[in-house]
């Protein structure tokens, strides 16, 4: 009696153990949820790689990670020379899970995408899978560039082949475990999209929120980096970085520690402000106190009506009292510009 006791007890435990190995084994090998690369070959023509840039630089913020920047600068104005090449963000920011690379966006064939399809640069940017099947970590928005019409996400790519290549050797991605394994969920096919309406301000700025990475760096998170309940855009995100630590701004409607007292126009002159910065040079930064990772340069440049509709949308954000401060440890900096 107890030796068939023993005998399916034995069976039980070899089953879970056989059962938890395939589990782990299925962990790592599985590949993220991809379609194949789109057959497709973007029309570089002068008004599409003209979207494409300003989407790069003034919509999507490419440039705040995937281009070299000149941090002695009030706003770190991205060095053309280095536009796209990429650099090594875990380099530049603390706390992130492992080695974390933006890679090279240049057509050089050895260091960038220059052997990349375009369906393949379609793919990443807007599904979140490289060229070898790969997740790429969530740093980059993918799951908010999802929503990249057609036409935009071509103009992006017809943008990036445009550039001169830059040899620019880096490292790859190296993540810890369990993200290294988790982020394999995050990937998913996007299809076709449409553009979105942008006649509805508030469902036009909502879009733009989104791509403009503005709940990424505006929504604090706990110590697993997953968004904190009930502070959407409620600031107080730390970044600690080699040129200054910075914390991001509260953009709800508090009308004590958001924006909630700013009017439409006060809302707009604080982006515009930076006009002649992103036009002829910023001046040396003061200092740490000073420092921000905010993409005033680029986003200075956006379209009235792109400012318009993210301040209509803000305004619907649930109000959230959340007394942020910018430049802990430093007295309040000049005021910039």
């Amino acid at each position: 009696m107890w030796k068939k006791i023993l005998l399916i007890l034995g069976s039980l435990v070899l089953a879970v153990v056989v059962l938890g190995g395939a589990g782990i084994a299925w962990l790592f090998l599985r590949k993220p949820a991809m379609a194949p690369a789109a057959s497709i070959k973007v029309a570089m023509t002068p008004e599409r790689i003209a979207r494409g840039k300003y989407i790069f630089e003034s919509v999507a913020d490419c440039a705040g990670c995937h281009s070299q920047r000149d941090f002695s600068r009030v706003g770190g104005p991205e060095v053309e020379s280095g536009r796209g090449r990429g650099n090594v963000m875990s380099d530049l920011l603390k706390g992130l899970p492992g080695q974390v690379v933006a890679p090279n966006l240049t057509p050089d064939p050895d260091t960038g995408i220059g052997t990349w399809t375009d369906g393949e640069k379609i793919r990443a940017i807007r599904e979140g899978v490289d060229k070898d099947g790969r997740a790429l970590f969530p740093m980059m928005p993918y799951a908010s560039y999802r929503r990249f019409s057609d036409d935009d996400v071509q103009a992006v790519v017809a943008f990036l082949d445009s550039l001169p290549p830059v040899h620019n050797p880096l490292p790859q991605t190296k993540l810890i475990f369990p993200v290294s394994v988790l982020i394999k969920s995050a990937p998913q096919p996007a299809g076709s999209v449409a553009p979105v309406d942008h006649t509805d301000r508030k469902k036009f700025g909502e879009y733009l929120v989104a791509v403009g990475g503005c709940g990424g760096c505006h929504t604090p998170v706990d110590e697993k980096n997953n968004p904190l309940p009930g502070k959407v855009l409620a600031g107080g995100r730390v970044f600690d970085t080699p040129m200054g630590k910075v914390v991001s701004a509260n953009i709800t409607s508090d009308t004590d520690t958001g924006i909630g007292k700013w009017s439409e126009e006060f809302f707009q002159k604080k982006f515009y402000d930076f006009k002649e910065y992103a036009t002829s040079g910023p001046p040396p930064s003061p200092g740490p106190q000073s420092f921000t990772l905010m993409p005033w340069l680029g986003f200075a440049n956006k379209e009235p009506e792109e400012l318009s509709a993210i301040y209509a949308y803000l305004r619907t954000v649930p109000s959230v009292h959340n007394p942020v401060e910018t430049h802990p440890g430093f007295p309040k900096g000049p005021a910039l510009p």
